[in-house]
């Protein structure tokens, strides 16, 4: 009977915990819309296109504020980013969400740790967000990461395409440009491998489908 009533409140205290974070993430949603609409008068296209049943987001990233554009364009949909861990120690307020809500990694010393808590996430058909490039400093070819990890669990890739229309990352203090957010058609690694000659080796193949992905995020929303 102890037993029974211990688990009961285990359970309830999860539950309350759960629920606790989904308020405090639409709170910050309902926040952040404001602030993006009035700093970017940001608009968003092709959300029809997001998996109801979870997907790899994959996105360039050229500025910190990539996470709350797409977070925001997203809604009440929660996405959990691949984050470096240091941002937690880095900024008090951001790196409060990102142990929230993002899959922290040890991004200079990746470790199977890391791979597994990636890999649990896209299996457990969440919408797992991951910036390719791995930097907002530009990287000369993206990782291999998500390739990887499509090939492992099958799950569909959600490209999305920010969209500036001025200075981004933005000319800090005043000029802000204006911002569309667009979401492209989910689509499979296999699908993706169609356009790939057969007998590459592995990681030629591996680096070959990376860029690939690079070129769908930039196509979304043309013609």
């Amino acid at each position: 009977m102890r037993k029974q009533k211990q688990k009961m409140k285990v359970g309830i205290k999860g539950w309350l915990a759960e629920l606790g974070k989904t308020l405090l993430y639409d709170g910050a949603v309902v926040l952040l819309w404001v602030i993006c609409k009035l700093l970017f008068r940001f608009r968003v296209y092709g959300r029809r296109n997001i998996p109801k049943d979870g997907a790899i987001l994959i996105a360039r990233h050229r500025s910190y504020w990539d996470v709350p554009l797409i977070g925001v364009a997203l809604g009440f949909r929660k996405v959990h980013f691949v984050a470096r861990k240091t941002l937690i120690k880095e900024n008090l307020i951001f790196g409060f969400f990102v142990k929230l809500y993002a899959i922290p990694i040890d991004r200079e010393n990746f470790k199977p740790s890391d791979f597994r808590r990636i890999l649990q996430a896209i299996q457990g058909r969440k919408l797992v967000g991951i910036f390719p490039e791995g930097t907002t400093k530009g990287a000369p070819f993206p990782r291999t990461g998500v390739v990887r990890f499509a090939e492992r669990t099958g799950q569909a890739i959600l490209p999305v395409n920010i969209v500036p229309y001025g200075p981004y990352p933005p000319d800090y203090p005043f000029r802000f440009p204006k911002v569309e957010v667009r979401f492209g058609r989910p689509f499979t690694l296999e699908e993706l491998e169609q356009a790939l000659p057969r007998g590459l080796p592995r990681e030629e193949r591996y680096r070959r489908l990376s860029l690939m992905l690079m070129e769908r995020i930039d196509a979304v929303g043309r013609g």
